[in-house]
């Protein structure tokens, strides 16, 4: 699956190179394009600020009579008994329907019995027949001397002999919110996540999110959140108690779309937020995701985890740069604006970097930015923490590589090693990976890692949730032969 950054939506995949990628070493910065029929994705990018997008007003209900107005016809005064009328006359109220007496013996008398001569109620019917009898009539007069009813009771406040004001005895005096309750661990989190303002020398920029990494100050976030002013621009942090701070970059990793700031001047008592681990993750599990969408700070979204290691390629739109995730898959509604925000699960520990949406093809009704239809995807934190170390001790991420170059056009069930566009020793680097264990330009890896292969940028982001070292088997067909070899992992530091 092909995606883009959130906030550029992206009628088209991201173009593919006009020759194949560069061997293993550089086969990450090529942008693949998505297999025919794939859904586009896109990053999710900073946003524009909020108030800009069009809000629809709620249409006006209808007015009720004015206060006083007499209703279509005048209510019996209290106690007087209705006028008769005729079945479908307009006449309120209408006539009771005829019912027996209640019993052999009488008990409870004729519906609607009148009061006795002295004006007191008859005497209390004994029986259950009778309790069902006094409810029905008391039913019946509700509805004839409504309003005559109401009128005496704000008559007799108006006099200040009565209130008709009841309160109930047992209102609870504050409203205590469980700690793993959704609005608790929401609480917990939202004084560590932090709503990032980027800008670039010449104006462009936008609205991200990021959150605490550790307590001196680091802010873990998206690439793509802060691309536009790592060369030169300004970047501010700003908390969910509305302090702003100065930001700098500390690295990042394009090809991860991982980025670590520092606070110039961090301020005391920082909590980072716990990680999880993205590996334990189930699907089903309840997520919740914290961002700014366009540019709404404080945001809290809840769904659940839609889908695991599921092959992302993202990009800006320009098709030039993508970058490679086997992310988590979330229904939590994300927007251009959640980039870099954190997915957390149901106990408040990180378990991802929400990155990335799936866009509706045409940016969302009007053409404009496109927006959550419920398919958002995360770098999971596993791999996002190991990145973010290598951010921190050395400014430069380092890549897990096989060395091969990976026909990103080809049409076939697996990732296919490119046979043209260089020597085959620049196809296959014969001293990388996968060159030592044997494979040759034209073969289709269709495994990695026991997990199945289907296309190159699938195979690129398999490689990536490992580390240089790893030995990881992969099998191969030539021939229409499969093989599987063992081969362990090379590196490559840097950005290219």
């Amino acid at each position: 699956m092909s995606t883009e950054n959130e906030g550029t939506a992206a009628p088209t995949p991201p173009a593919a190179p006009s020759v194949p990628p560069a061997p293993a070493s550089e086969t990450q910065d090529a942008a693949p394009a998505p297999a025919v029929g794939e859904p586009v994705t896109q990053q999710l990018p900073p946003t524009p600020p909020p108030g800009t997008e069009p809000t629809q007003q709620i249409p006006p209900a209808q007015a009720p009579p004015a206060y006083g107005q007499a209703p279509a016809q005048t209510p019996p005064a209290y106690g007087q008994a209705p006028a008769p009328a005729a079945h479908g006359a307009e006449g309120w109220p209408p006539p009771p329907p005829t019912v027996p007496e209640y019993g052999a013996g009488g008990h409870g008398g004729a519906w609607g019995a009148p009061l006795t001569t002295d004006g007191a109620p008859a005497p209390k019917p004994k029986g259950r027949g009778g309790l069902i009898a006094g409810v029905l009539v008391a039913a019946l007069l509700a509805g004839g001397i409504g309003g005559g009813v109401g009128y005496w009771a704000a008559q007799r406040s108006n006099d200040g002999t009565g209130s008709t004001t009841i309160s109930a005895a047992n209102t609870p005096k504050d409203l205590k919110r469980e700690a793993g309750s959704i609005a608790g661990l929401a609480a917990g989190a939202l004084p560590s996540v932090v709503t990032i303002e980027a800008s670039a020398g010449d104006g462009e920029g936008g609205t991200g999110t990021g959150f605490v990494y550790d307590q001196q100050g680091h802010i873990l976030t998206n690439n793509h959140v802060v691309a536009s002013a790592a060369n030169g621009g300004k970047l501010f942090a700003t908390f969910s108690d509305g302090k702003r701070y100065d930001a700098e970059v500390v690295g990042r990793a394009q090809g991860y779309d991982v980025a670590v700031l520092k606070l110039k001047t961090p301020p005391g008592g920082l909590k980072p937020l716990p990680l999880g681990d993205s590996d334990k993750v189930a699907v089903g599990d309840s997520t919740i995701a914290i961002g700014a969408p366009f540019g709404l700070s404080n945001t809290v979204t809840t769904g659940i985890v839609s889908a695991k290691n599921r092959p992302v390629a993202s990009g800006d739109g320009s098709g030039s740069k993508n970058s490679y995730m086997s992310a988590l898959q979330t229904d939590a509604s994300i927007n251009p604006g959640n980039s870099g925000g954190p997915l957390l699960d149901g106990r408040g520990a990180v378990i991802g970097i929400n990155s990335a949406i799936q866009s509706a093809g045409n940016g969302g009704f009007g053409g404009g930015q496109a927006g959550s239809i419920g398919l958002g995807f995360a770098i999971p934190i596993n791999q996002a923490k190991n990145v973010a170390e290598s951010l921190i001790k050395t400014g430069k991420p380092v890549y897990p590589v096989i060395s091969v170059s990976v026909d990103l056009q080809a049409k076939s069930e697996g990732a296919k090693i490119s046979e043209q566009g260089g020597a085959a020793n620049e196809l296959v680097d014969p001293n990388g990976p996968a060159g030592k264990a044997g494979l040759k330009p034209g073969d289709v890896i269709t495994e990695f890692g026991g997990k199945p292969v289907d296309s190159g940028p699938t195979l690129i982001s398999m490689i990536w949730t490992y580390k240089p070292g790893d030995i990881v088997k992969l099998t191969y067909l030539r021939g229409g032969k499969p093989t599987t070899v063992d081969i362990t992992l090379g590196s490559r530091v840097g950005d290219k």
